[in-house]
């Protein structure tokens, strides 16, 4: 069964629904199989309650451009059907969730919470693992993984939710070894020259099962991202180079 995430972000009329603050916008990309697809969650909604002046300084939405914005309870099925079953992709996620949560019981759902309907992986919690004691804010994570942020010069849902995808799959893409585990790229190596390294046979010859166009595609875009983030050739493009001469 394909594997179905949904990268979500939200933008509030401040920092606590304790406080009577609410989502004013909604923003999810689908990934399915690690890969984005075309379909997308995005609505801004009418909050019934000013927007905090700290708050439209981070996210520039006003009261007068929700006005004739849909309400919570009008977006809250399809919202569901969406997210339903996947697994949220969220940076910061008890913030979104705490939101989301509070809006499903002011509607009357109060018996849905997202965390039942949803497994959820919190980007920040991931990136605190991987980087500690370093800035992991989405910006931060952007120059990190070197992901294009150009264009967030205020927060947006939607935007954020596009550029966290990236950031998502860059953090968790891994260049798996095609060598023994003793074997490192440094052995392999040396004055910018790859060493072709030869495994003992101790057993029967591996059946080799050739990739279809679509894990080519796949491989091909992983190769194009390890040259952007090496800033040269990466070591598989190398041996390609070497055995396809």
């Amino acid at each position: 069964m394909p594997e179905r995430q949904i990268v979500l972000d939200t933008e509030t009329t401040g920092l606590d629904p304790a406080q009577g603050h609410r989502i004013i916008e909604i923003g999810c990309i689908e990934l399915v199989n690690r890969r984005q697809t075309d379909r997308r969650f995005h609505t801004y909604l009418q909050p019934d309650r000013a927007i905090d002046e700290g708050a439209v300084r981070v996210h520039g939405i006003t009261n007068n451009f929700l006005a004739d914005k849909p309400r919570f309870p009008d977006i809250a099925d399809p919202f569901l059907d969406f997210v339903r079953d996947a697994e949220l992709i969220i940076h910061n996620a008890p913030f979104d969730l705490g939101f989301l949560n509070h809006e499903l019981q002011l509607c009357g759902r109060g018996q849905v919470v997202l965390e039942q309907l949803c497994a959820v992986e919190d980007t920040l919690r991931l990136a605190r693992q991987r980087h500690p004691g370093q800035r992991n804010s989405l910006d931060a994570l952007c120059k990190r993984y070197n992901i294009d942020n150009s264009q967030r010069t205020l927060h947006g849902a939607l935007l954020d939710a596009e550029i966290l995808a990236d950031v998502y799959l860059a953090m968790t893409r891994q260049q798996s070894s095609m060598f023994e585990p003793e074997i490192t790229n440094s052995e392999l190596l040396r004055n910018n020259e790859v060493r072709e390294t030869r495994l003992a046979r101790k057993h029967a010859p591996l059946l080799v099962i050739q990739a279809n166009a679509e894990e080519a595609a796949a491989h091909a875009d992983y190769l194009n991202f390890l040259d952007k983030s090496s800033g040269g050739p990466c070591v598989w493009r190398r041996l390609e180079e070497r055995y396809t001469r």
